[in-house]
């Protein structure tokens, strides 16, 4: 495996503050690892609602995840405060890669960290279509450049 880039908070370019909840937390005392990624959900369609416009019970193209992941660095528990970064690590004709960074209130180094992505599709047939304008000028806002 590959030598691992510490995921700091200047790497993205959003914020979104989640409050976790007591049910987040599993017997162990800390957050489930599958909560983790309700907060990536929450982030990546927040912005895509706040930012570009969305409306994902009208729109006649939606974001279907194709794929997932999440490494965990560090437990976050309730009553902790986290702040989801957001940022785009790919921007293609109907897809997207969101990068998203996990961080307990104050920390600068990542809880867990991940990308999530989404391929635009039209809702009626589920077939692949360019991504909607307004959410690519969204989408291209939070793009990193290598």
């Amino acid at each position: 495996m590959g030598r691992q880039v510490t995921e700091t908070r200047d790497r993205y370019g959003h914020f979104l503050t989640i409050p976790t909840r007591w049910m987040d937390n599993d017997i162990y005392g800390h957050v489930n690892n599958t909560v983790y990624y309700s907060y990536f959900d929450t982030v990546v369609n927040t912005y895509l609602v706040q930012a570009g416009g969305f409306d994902f019970q009208r729109s006649q193209v939606i974001g279907v995840a194709v794929e997932t992941f999440c490494r965990f660095h560090r437990s976050v528990a309730y009553p902790d405060e986290i702040h989801a970064g957001l940022r785009v690590g790919k921007l293609g004709n109907s897809s997207v890669r969101y990068e998203i960074g996990i961080f307990r209130a104050g920390d600068d180094e990542a809880a867990a960290s991940g990308h999530f992505v989404h391929v635009f599709v039209e809702r009626s047939t589920n077939k692949p279509v360019p991504i909607p304008g307004a959410l690519r000028t969204a989408l291209a806002r939070l793009l990193i450049h290598s």
